[in-house]
């Protein structure tokens, strides 16, 4: 295929970060080939099958509701939470992390704000950290949802370089998988590659990787926004840090689609890019098996409130401050040193009503399709919403039981490795359940519990503490909980320009990148902790700088 436009920018990969950087060029009227190995139906990448959230601070939505943030407060936990440590590799992390936490609690929400995008009232905490006021975690809510979710934040990106592609200014090339980036004179002059055969399936399904053709496009610049490792498995286990988490999971199900795969990386490097931080990972430990699955291995993480009790595969309750939604690092590591690479909760009816939730677009259909009455219905009305509800009676993972007995035996049957004794989970639970007598406690989660619902946002979402084995709140629920994968956390190096750094420590001439495969910017601004709604912020930000910059090339 010859591209009908002579482009001054070529684009690897139609997520949200390619998305951004095409509607920044285009902007700036610039011609734009966008290429990606997937059909037109997956425009958007990644991003449209997320919960849409984004981190502001000092937000007109945390000042409704009573939370008192700061630039100086959220740099303190994004320090915190990072804990850069490596000279070279962190040095331009360092640099994009203090930008993109200026971009947070300044300009990032009316830049949205002005392309159309809102987010509901309501400010949830995620993320809370290791309970030091220096370290890991979000000090205040700072996760603000967006009305519409995952789509809508791709929407508002895609329709206006949908508008630049009938202007001609932008073509896509679907099914164009990049194999090698042309470097000549030390220059990055375009892209080869093979063209994949077409196919009609809908977004986020497995695809044919047979090529039926080649092609070779030229432009002044390339930018790479093809995303991270989620879904490659191999990859995955090859930079897995063992030294920190423990042994890699036996089983891993899969946050992302297929087609996250890491390719261009490799690739890039091998061009001679930099890759820095390969071992700063993100999944989560809350991953359940979807029982309606659209990709391979395809899982969802429940995104819990904070008073489920959670138990590692022998039985034990974790300890401060693995509590659900507070340390996702450090709750990893306790989980596999136990040897088992699994978990459990143990809840009852009232909590899983009101705290649980799923991550992705489609499994809050309420929330997605912006109707204020359904959402009304599914979220104030008794019952758990309907999602959630049909992970309680459809999902692998889940036990539902009148009895604690009962409830143990059915956990029993799901385990992948030891069994529970009915004696010692009884204990611990009745244990926690004596604590709620009192509005104070010496349970460090009942104390979080009650520090948390002092926010109006958490407060509404937060059940009032009570006995978990209280036949008022039945019936009783395990769920089995298994690692999920999601993001890859370093990734190619880039100066605040996006220009992705060669191994001496150089511009690459002509090569930028953004999103995931770069870390988010930088090659690591998380550096080994997400404060989560940071992850599509993220593929905004760096896009945006890689967008502006490219658009600066000569033609």
């Amino acid at each position: 295929m010859a591209p009908s436009l002579q482009p001054d920018v070529v684009v690897v990969g139609a997520g949200l970060a390619g998305l951004v950087a095409t509607y920044e060029l285009s902007r700036a009227g610039r011609k734009v080939l966008v290429l990606d190995q997937e059909n037109r139906n997956n425009l958007g990448g990644q991003a449209f099958w997320s919960l849409g959230g984004l981190f502001f601070v000092d937000s007109p939505e945390q000042r409704r509701v009573g939370v008192k943030d700061s630039f100086e407060l959220a740099w303190q936990d994004w320090q915190g939470s990072a804990g850069f440590d490596r000279d070279e590799e962190d040095h331009w992390a360092r640099q994009w992390a203090r930008a993109y936490v200026e971009f947070a609690a300044t300009e990032k929400r009316q830049y949205l704000h002005d392309l159309g995008l809102r987010v509901t009232p309501l400010v949830g905490w995620a993320e809370r950290g290791g309970g030091a006021a220096d370290g890991h975690g979000n000090s205040v809510p700072r996760f603000h949802l967006t009305w519409g979710t995952g789509p809508e934040v791709v929407r508002v990106f895609l329709e206006p370089v949908l508008e630049a592609e009938r202007r001609g200014l932008v073509e896509f090339a679907f099914r164009h998988r990049v194999d090698e980036l042309i470097v000549e004179d030390g220059v990055v002059a375009g892209v080869r590659g093979g063209v994949l055969e077409p196919t009609d399936l809908a977004r986020g399904q497995a695809s044919s990787r047979m090529v039926v053709g080649e092609f070779e496009f030229r432009a002044p610049a390339t930018i790479v926004t093809s995303g991270g490792i989620g879904h490659n498995h191999d990859l995955i286990r090859r930079n897995w840090p063992t030294d920190r988490l423990g042994p890699c999971p036996q089983t891993l199900i899969s946050g992302v689609p297929a087609h996250v795969d890491g390719r261009m990386l490799g690739i890039t490097e091998a061009a001679g890019g930099r890759i820095v931080n390969r071992d700063r990972m993100w999944h989560y430990t809350e991953g359940i098996h979807n029982w309606d699955p659209i990709w391979p291995d395809h899982a969802i993480r429940i995104i819990p409130g904070p008073s489920s009790l959670w138990f590692d595969a022998n039985g034990k309750r974790l300890a401060a401050p693995c509590f659900p939604g507070f340390d996702t690092n450090r709750t990893m590591r306790e989980i596999l040193a136990t040897g088992h690479d699994y978990s459990w909760f143990i809840l009852n009816q009232s909590i899983i009503e009101k705290e649980f939730a799923l991550s992705g677009s489609e499994q809050n259909p309420d929330i997605t399709g912006k109707d204020l009455k359904f959402t009304l219905r599914s979220r104030v009305a008794k019952g758990a919403p309907g999602p959630v509800e049909a992970f309680k009676q459809h999902g692998v993972d889940f036990v539902v039981a009148d009895s604690l007995p009962e409830l143990i035996a059915g956990m029993n049957k799901i385990s992948r490795g030891p069994q529970l004794e009915l004696a010692d989970i009884e204990r611990q639970i009745v244990a926690r359940d004596r604590e709620v007598t009192n509005k104070f406690s010496k349970d460090a989660q009942l104390m979080a519990i009650t520090n948390a619902r002092r926010s109006l946002g958490e407060k509404l979402r937060v059940v009032a503490p009570h006995r978990i084995l209280d036949p008022e709140h039945g019936p009783l629920i395990g769920v089995r909980l298994n690692i999920l994968t999601r993001k890859t956390l370093g990734g190619l190096q880039t100066d605040l320009d996006s220009r992705v750094i060669r191994a001496d420590g150089e511009p690459f001439p002509g090569l930028y990148a953004a999103g995931e495969v770069a870390g988010f910017g930088g090659g690591g601004v998380h550096g080994y902790n997400a404060l989560e709604g940071t992850f599509l912020g993220g593929c905004i930000f760096s896009g945006r700088a890689a967008g502006r910059a490219a658009a600066r090339t000569p033609r």
